[in-house]
């Protein structure tokens, strides 16, 4: 399944950006920039977002992120003029724009439907849209990551410790990089007791260059997916 993702924002040069963002982790995703008004002002435009949804029309979905409260309203609006098939393939997320799109669009780039691309975007920040997904709530881990329950040692698990050699550690790209590998297995996976398949919570971390990790993973492919991992680090994510 393709998810395409439509960021709607009052101001173009935040929708913009934020779609230059995320293709920075999400190269094959297909985006699109819907923000301000159709003479270039602040605010939001009923045409740009139904330009944008049928610019993404080869997608077999479509997850629309927005900034503010009006911008839901035109949104809206729009979803009320398309037809039935077209207005099925849209889902609008209440995931905060900048995070919520580069969690939704790591997700999609690592083959996600779109349940699993609402549900990324609605971790971002501590949200939880009407899709499902869980928060990161305040906890004891840096940045309020939120710690996976660890009820011991269990049959088949994996474990190894590596050191972060590249310069940014895991922030932004290589903690995309990071997400989209561990994705890739059936195991479940953590890096220093967090779901290594949520950027946010990986980011949340905010582990430098020269810092340890520990990588554990419970699963079918678990040793393919530490091993993958680990070469992933001391490759120093490609940088």
């Amino acid at each position: 399944m393709t998810v395409g993702i439509l960021v709607v924002s009052h101001s173009a040069a935040i929708a913009t950006g934020t779609v230059e963002l995320a293709r920075q982790m999400a190269a094959d995703v297909p985006l699109v920039a819907a923000g301000g008004t159709d003479d270039g002002g602040i605010g939001t435009s009923f045409e740009a977002i139904t330009d944008g949804i049928h610019e993404l029309s080869s997608a077999d979905a479509v997850v629309v992120l927005c900034d503010l409260g009006s911008a839901y309203l035109t949104t809206d609006t729009a979803l009320d003029f398309l037809d039935d098939a077209d207005r099925e393939r849209v889902h609008v997320s209440q995931a905060p724009l900048v995070e919520g799109t580069v969690a939704a669009a790591v997700a999609a780039q690592s083959g996600g439907d779109v349940d699993a691309v609402l549900a990324a975007a609605s971790t971002a920040a501590g949200s939880a849209d009407d899709d499902g997904g869980a928060s990161l709530p305040d906890g004891d881990q840096p940045g309020g990551a939120t710690r996976v329950d660890d009820d011991g040692p269990a049959d088949g698990t994996v474990t190894a410790t590596v050191e972060l050699v590249n310069e940014s550690g895991l922030h932004a790209r290589p903690a995309a990089e990071f997400v989209k590998a561990a994705a890739k297995h059936e195991s479940g996976v953590r890096v220093d007791g967090v779901d290594a398949k949520s950027l946010l919570a990986i980011m949340a971390l905010a582990r430098p260059k020269g810092a340890t990790v520990t990588i554990q993973a419970v699963g079918p492919d678990a040793q393919d997916a530490v091993d993958t991992l680990v070469a992933l680090v001391r490759s120093g994510f490609g940088e």
